[in-house]
């Protein structure tokens, strides 16, 4: 059975991604590994590699009501069972706000006069590749204008493959598809920085994970040594030392290499046996369970 393994952030720029590629480089040297970029606004985990197979698409399309005002007798209950506030009843007809609609299809359900049915609407894209080093890639991609990409995480999510890890790219915050992404995850990486900003947001999603009853370990990137005696860095450490398993300095050549498209841990032998040794923590915390 698949590990699987959310790398997550409570904000954006925090390295994550960088986290992310690492890992799946560094893990796919003894596993067989599957990454899912579900960063769908900004998907970029695809810039770090090279890939040698064809590309393979799937739109995702949720279904939103269309209402046939021939039928309609503008009772009003389909407005009133809407939780999302998506569609509303007037007398001079139906309005339906298709960036609020869930397609949840209550409103076609409860209609008496079967007067709405339901359309495809085009949210975004999935699409899936393997790079030149055997890791099974797929990411999501929401269109532009969209306001939430829930159901093209979900969507990506259905193609899990029998790999003996899977990492998937978390969307930043602690939004609905952070939530989403986290659904079914046995372990969660989550990536802050030594700032003030940065652990204050870590916290907001580690307290997330504990509502999910979902395990994590903190990784801190960008590592200052002399951020020692900050006083927002002593709480932190205080409250948090047993949950951290890695430190990633603030170094220049990581910095370098990253911004290039490369993967460090080819520069940082050590970081990459880390790395292994975080996993294997992770495998024996889920057989232990």
């Amino acid at each position: 059975m698949s590990t699987k393994i959310a790398v997550l952030s409570g904000k954006g720029g925090t390295g994550k991604t960088t986290i992310a590629v690492n890992l799946a480089y560094t893990l796919s040297h003894k596993y067989s590994v599957q990454l899912l970029d579900a960063d769908v606004e900004e998907p970029n985990s695809h810039l770090f590699f090279d890939f040698n197979d064809e590309m393979r698409e799937e739109k995702v399309s949720l279904m939103i009501p269309k209402v046939d005002p021939e039928k309609c007798t503008k009772c009003g209950l389909c407005g009133q069972e809407c939780q999302f506030g998506a569609i509303n009843v007037y007398d001079s007809g139906v309005l339906i706000f298709k960036n609020l609609c869930h397609g949840c299809g209550v409103c076609s359900l409860v209609c008496p006069e079967n007067a709405i049915q339901e359309v495809p609407k085009e949210l975004g894209l999935i699409r899936f590749n393997k790079t030149e080093n055997g890791i099974s890639f797929g990411e999501g991609i929401l269109n532009v204008g969209e306001i939430s990409g829930v159901k093209v995480i979900s969507k990506l999510k259905q193609n899990y493959e029998n790999s003996d890890v899977i990492i998937i790219d978390s969307p930043p915050g602690s939004s609905c598809p952070v939530v989403e992404t986290l659904r079914g995850i046995d372990h969660a990486l989550v990536v802050t920085e030594d700032s003030a900003f940065g652990l204050h947001d870590m916290e907001t999603v580690i307290t997330i994970l504990q509502e999910m009853g979902i395990s994590y370990s903190i990784i801190i990137n960008k590592d200052r040594d002399d951020s020692k005696n900050d006083k927002h860095t002593k709480i932190f450490e205080k409250k948090y030392s047993d949950s951290i398993v890695l430190r990633i300095p603030l170094d220049q050549k990581i910095g370098n290499l990253h911004s290039n498209g490369q993967l460090f841990v080819k520069e940082y032998p050590n970081i990459a046996n880390q790395i292994l040794e975080l996993y294997q923590h992770i495998i024996e915390e889920k057989r232990s369970i």
